[in-house]
């Protein structure tokens, strides 16, 4: 099955109605009295062009006066900023043509206007409790904050116990492009799972902000455990994609993004991501740049790291480079030089050890 799609104006419209922002007092408060609502987040000109009668306001928006216009049956219209109430009390006239799965008035209405125009459109069903956002044809229903706590506990858990097997493949990789004895299974395997890492934290990231101010200590445990994924995501696919002149680094990283979950799975689907040989097996030998063993090397700049592989081609080249040869690099003087062998020289040793002892 293909992963969700990550809509980032859906994101937008939960960051307002996340648990510490004043709208989401606002839609609590009706909630608690048991009340209905239909809300628009916006009152530019397409906003405006769909409503009917009402009342002009232009208020200051505070959850009490939320609430308290929440009593009237129309919906009510917010500054793009949640900032003011524009107007109160309005029938929104949505064209009538576009499709909707929705029951009940307030709902249709919603989700024919989050379709129509780029607006969070928010819905209270007054029987069931709900709050509903609607944008650009998708629909988020907010569930309690315990639940969602919950949720993303367990993704935490999830998402450690893959970073610990990224950890091993990363560490196994290093070992084989010392020895010059990398495959494309090797590679495939190593971006794969940094893949499926950065997805399981995607998804972390979208709890976050349905959180709002309660999903602080999430945030921080997500960002401990991704320090480093996405420069090794780049690297790895840096290190190994077959470069080309309609096909540089960034389509490979969105091609890897647009695989969906079943087609990730498959060895042979990453290693044509990257454009690797794998027709004669995924048991083919390939070569990486080195790119990424020169990132460990200590206050070694990016830039450099890439003269030095323009230069040498091949991670063995560059081991078997000496300073002489390292200092005629642009930007690599002799101390630079120096530290590059030895920092080769370290990474080699302790990748050695960690992958057989």
């Amino acid at each position: 099955m293909p992963a969700a799609p990550r809509s980032e104006a859906m994101l937008s419209a939960l960051r307002l109605v996340a648990p510490g922002r004043p709208l989401r007092e606002g839609l609590d408060r009706i909630v608690q009295a048991k009340m209905g609502a239909l809300v628009v987040v916006g009152d530019g000109p397409e906003v405006l062009a769909l409503c009917s009668g009402g009342f002009l306001l232009d208020a200051e928006f505070t959850p009490q006066r939320l609430s308290e216009l929440a009593k009237m049956d129309g919906a009510m219209i917010l500054s793009a900023d949640c900032t003011r109430i524009a107007r109160a009390n309005v029938q929104l006239v949505p064209n009538p043509d576009i499709p909707t799965v929705e029951t009940g008035t307030r709902h249709r209405t919603a989700e024919r206007v989050g379709k129509q125009i780029d607006a969070p459109v928010i819905t209270i069903s007054e029987e069931l409790a709900l709050v509903a956002v609607h944008r650009r044809g998708l629909k988020r229903t907010l569930e309690p904050v315990v639940r969602v706590l919950s949720r993303a506990d367990q993704a935490l858990q999830i998402l450690e116990r893959y970073k610990a097997r990224l950890d091993a493949v990363s560490g196994s990789l290093s070992a084989l492009e010392v020895e010059d004895l990398v495959t494309v299974r090797d590679v495939s395997t190593a971006l794969q799972r940094v893949e499926m890492v950065r997805r399981i934290a995607e998804e972390i990231e979208e709890y976050v902000i349905e959180l709002g101010a309660d999903g602080r200590l999430i945030l921080l445990q997500l960002e401990e455990l991704m320090g480093g994924v996405e420069d090794d995501r780049r690297l790895f696919a840096k290190d190994y994609y077959a470069e080309a002149a309609d096909y540089e680094l960034h389509d490979v990283m969105n091609a890897l993004a647009d695989l969906d979950t079943e087609t990730l799975l498959d060895l042979r689907e990453v290693a044509g991501v990257l454009g690797l040989p794998h027709d004669a097996g995924l048991d083919t030998a390939v070569q990486p740049h080195g790119y990424r063993l020169l990132h460990k090397i200590p206050r070694l700049p990016e830039l450099v790291a890439d003269h030095v592989v323009e230069r040498f081609t091949h991670l063995q080249k560059i081991m078997r480079a000496g300073v002489p040869d390292l200092v005629e690099v642009e930007g690599v003087g002799e101390a630079r030089a120096r530290a590059i062998k030895d920092g080769l020289a370290r990474l080699a040793e302790t990748s050695i050890l960690e992958r057989y002892v």
